[in-house]
């Protein structure tokens, strides 16, 4: 069942937890129905995701074969066990995170200009303290590496992303977690106090 209230819909809250993630999760099919997934680096711009890797290999073939495909990025900051609401009994369990799940088609990029601005989109992700030359699609060093990588970019066709912080607790059991998750102190407890007020704006 989709929780409405978890449902994030306003897309600079999605880029910018799209742009501090560096890998997702992307999920093919071939023409028997057999699923797979892959992890994989990612950038997110344009409206659009993309990831690169060799023009052979499996990951390749199936998309060539069945370009529809679904790609998910998830965060867990904290598991919030069930005594931090409740003493007694194990159904308040749970996790608080973010996600998003893209359904689209994917397509191979072929234009190296498109590529190369990607490409340094990935850099600024994985590296970036710099150390490299600028990546031009007009660079003779660059030129062959770039037409030598496979490119795919997956359009959305749907995608929906859900950031779960307890905004559907009552304010008493909200009270609680924050209260547990301060006791506890973990290494992101701290950060999912911020968003569990963030995103429960009218717990006092």
């Amino acid at each position: 069942m989709r929780r409405q209230e978890f449902q994030i819909e306003q897309e600079e809250e999605l880029t910018a937890f799209l742009d501090g993630m560096s890998y997702g999760f992307l999920g093919t099919s071939d023409e028997h129905g057999q699923p797979r997934v892959t992890p994989l680096n990612f950038v997110y711009t344009g409206g659009c995701f993309y990831f690169h890797g060799s023009h052979a290999g499996g990951k390749m073939e199936v998309i060539r074969r069945q370009p529809k495909v679904c790609f998910t990025v998830a965060d867990e900051y904290a598991l919030i066990p069930s005594y931090f609401s409740d003493p007694q009994l194990a159904c308040p369990a749970t996790a608080y995170f973010k996600s998003v799940t893209a359904f689209g088609k994917a397509e191979l990029v072929e234009d190296t200009a498109e590529k190369a601005a990607v490409f340094t989109l990935f850099m600024k992700k994985l590296q970036p303290e710099g150390g490299y030359d600028p990546i031009d699609a007009a660079d003779p060093r660059y030129r062959a590496r770039l037409k030598g990588v496979a490119m795919v970019r997956i359009a959305p066709e749907e995608i929906t992303a859900k950031f779960k912080f307890g905004q559907n607790l009552k304010d008493e059991q909200r009270t609680a977690i924050i209260e547990g998750l301060s006791a506890r102190g973990g290494g992101r407890d701290p950060e999912t106090i911020e968003m569990m007020k963030k995103y429960c704006p009218y717990h006092s």
